[in-house]
């Protein structure tokens, strides 16, 4: 199966993923991730599409060998998610999207701020880059989970129990 993490930076869905990710004993794949090591490569530009599409690959690779793969990006756009689809159907596995959110903003801002402060990696956005960024609403069925309330013990078990029914 394929497991497709999405939502705005801060809003906790790396965390989830990763937990989830564990759990599963899936393989994790974070665009995040990808795109540092571009940079670090010493690649100048405009990234695009790029650090997607090699995440796309490796997915691809993974699912091929019967591995469950959790994909952890914003995937902001409906191009991204049906990129994904797109992985999952050559594959022949169920893909299940997951939204993660933060309903509160002052929360989400305060993350988002404490964790440029901590992590201080290349391309991470402030919060005027998080507020700014295209958005588009979802089309198909969505797992949603907003991390200002609740627990993460109950997330996490909210996550477990949508992609093993």
């Amino acid at each position: 199966m394929l497991i497709v993490f999405a939502g705005l930076p801060g809003v906790g869905k790396t965390t989830l993923a990763r937990a989830l990710a564990r759990e599963l004993e899936a393989v994790y794949l974070r665009i995040d991730t990808v795109e540092f090591a571009i940079h670090a490569s010493g690649f100048v530009g405009d990234m695009g599409p790029m650090g997607y599409m090699v995440a796309y690959g490796v997915a691809e690779d993974n699912l091929k060998l019967g591995r469950a793969v959790i994909a952890d990006s914003v995937n902001p756009i409906a191009i991204t998610r049906d990129a994904w689809h797109a992985v999952a159907e050559r594959c022949g596995v169920r893909c299940v999207d997951i939204e993660v959110s933060c309903s509160d903003v002052d929360v989400h801002r305060d993350r988002v701020e404490t964790r440029l402060a901590r992590e201080n990696l290349p391309g991470m956005p402030d919060w005027a880059a998080v507020v700014a960024r295209e958005y588009e609403p979802w089309a198909t069925p969505v797992v949603q989970v907003d991390t200002t309330s609740g627990s993460f013990d109950e997330h996490l078990a909210l996550l477990i129990r949508a992609v093993v029914s």
